[in-house]
């Protein structure tokens, strides 16, 4: 198996929660229902309003696929170590604070950090290159701290994501095909795929209601966003044309989903219905991912 990350090195983090947000010179600047976690340029992060117009960056903290805790409180980032050729997920306070590098594992590569519904505990994708120069894609939980670090072994790929009753959603290696959207138990058990295509489809994120999961899929010759129902039913396209777009991230209220835009400036941030009406841009120029 190809390294599978290079590819989705630009990829932008989306997710949204309620809190008190900041002007440029760090004071508070409004009470927004939501905010979104920004990983601008040089991976640095930011937190932005709802609208996009009033943002703070995180100080002295640089990062990528940025995941908020849910309870708000806590971030969740990959970062590289040794030229590059180690990755390794961090986690800090939303504000910078409390910085703590969690996985030390050299040449591998970890990213997607995702945590537990109740915030115990964070699945994150490993890949590195075997003895004999195969790539693995594996699936790892740890506990929030970084403690007990665990492979679970029957799962093979990457992007876990967990549902509302702690299964998995993730990208899956899936009949010799690139990827495939699947679920399982966090135990690994009882596997299901669901996604049959012969495109790459990447990024399931799993709605807050527990009802739908949005993904990225490459079936109509690029990547746009798909939704579907949470046991694979009524897949249904919601972005169309010749440019890129990645990574879907959900609403609190399961009501709207964000997504990056591949746009001749580098990437924009959109957002739209669940039904992929109403779509506009919010943010341009940087990659942003929705607290929750």
């Amino acid at each position: 198996m190809k390294s599978i990350y290079p590819s989705l090195s630009l990829l932008l983090t989306l997710l949204m929660i309620g809190c008190t947000t900041h002007n440029h010179d760090g004071s508070p600047a409004l009470e927004s229902s939501h905010t979104i976690a920004v990983s601008g340029a040089g991976a640095k992060i930011y937190l932005t309003d709802r609208e996009g117009q009033s943002s703070i960056q995180v100080s002295n903290v640089i990062g990528d696929y940025v995941t908020w805790s849910p309870d708000g409180k806590k971030l969740a980032v990959r970062q590289y170590h040794d030229d590059g050729k180690t990755w390794s997920i961090h986690t800090m306070n939303s504000d910078g604070t409390n910085w703590k590098r969690l996985t030390h594992a050299k040449n591998k590569l970890d990213s997607v950090p995702a945590w537990s519904p109740d915030g115990k505990k964070i699945a994150f994708a490993r890949e590195y290159q075997d003895s004999e120069g195969v790539w693995q894609a594996e699936i790892w939980m740890m506990n929030s701290d970084g403690s007990e670090q665990t492979q679970i072994e029957s799962l093979k790929g990457s992007n876990p994501h967990f549902t509302p009753d702690g299964r998995i959603v993730y990208s899956s290696e899936y009949k010799d095909k690139k990827s495939e959207i699947s679920i399982a138990d966090i135990d690994g058990n009882n596997i299901i795929h669901l996604t049959d295509t012969e495109a790459e489809e990447w990024h399931p994120e799993v709605s807050p209601d527990g009802k739908h999961i949005a993904f990225m899929s490459k079936q109509d010759g690029n990547f746009e966003i798909y939704v579907m129902d949470i046991d694979g039913s009524n897949r249904k396209q919601l972005t169309f044309g010749d440019i890129d777009n990645w990574q879907p991230s959900w609403s609190p209220d399961s009501s709207e989903i964000l997504f990056s835009h591949h746009a001749d400036t580098g990437w924009d941030i959109y957002i739209m219905n669940k039904d992929g009406s109403s779509p506009r841009k919010l943010i341009s120029g940087r990659d942003a991912m929705f607290k929750r």
